[in-house]
């Protein structure tokens, strides 16, 4: 009988430590939907050439294409420069044609975006490469991943719109609110 109670005392403790850990999702899968989000990025990625101007954009593009943008600063078609135009800066650059000239839509300094952001509860390092390091401990579900797409930037799964890139802040939005970042020295 004793025999009996231990076995099955083994077994329960067998299945209770298989259970409790963290299904991994199949790599397949999020190579699929990272593969589809990028093939539905419409934005353009580059290095800001020495053509560029106040209201015109060199993109030289990480395939080695120049592309030339049109800077419009009021109407319709005005452009949104997040982060300034500096000529060697990493930048995003969302944009339309009209009769064959391309116009910029919004220009994304990747340069500046990138660094230490701190706000009241949040502290993280945006690097290159997409990875984003976050140095508060007690944080539950910290960013560790980041990425532009279609003008938007990506935190993990969180979608944010740049609502203001500067050199010490970045005012970030989404369904919750704005949330308010200054640069760390």
């Amino acid at each position: 009988m004793k025999k009996i109670i231990f076995l099955m005392v083994i077994v329960l403790t067998v299945a209770v430590v298989n259970g409790c850990k963290p299904k991994k999702a199949s790599n397949n899968q999020s190579t699929n939907e990272t593969t589809q989000m990028d093939q539905n990025d419409t934005t353009s990625y580059g290095i800001c050439g020495e053509g560029t101007s106040m209201h015109h954009l060199e993109l030289i593009t990480d395939m080695g294409d120049t592309l030339h943008y049109t800077l419009l600063d009021e109407g319709p078609d005005s452009a949104v420069v997040l982060g300034g135009l500096l000529c060697g800066d990493r930048l995003a650059v969302i944009g339309h044609k009209v009769d064959g000239e391309s116009y910029a839509d919004r220009v994304i300094n990747l340069t500046t975006l990138q660094g230490k952001w701190v706000s009241i509860d949040k502290q993280f390092e945006i690097l290159e490469g997409g990875v984003v390091k976050s140095n508060v401990k007690a944080e539950q579900n910290p960013w560790t991943e980041w990425k532009i797409y279609n003008g938007q930037l990506l935190l993990n799964r969180d979608t944010f719109a740049i609502d203001n890139l500067g050199a010490d802040s970045l005012y970030l939005e989404n369904k919750v609110g704005i949330f308010a970042y200054h640069r760390l020295q």
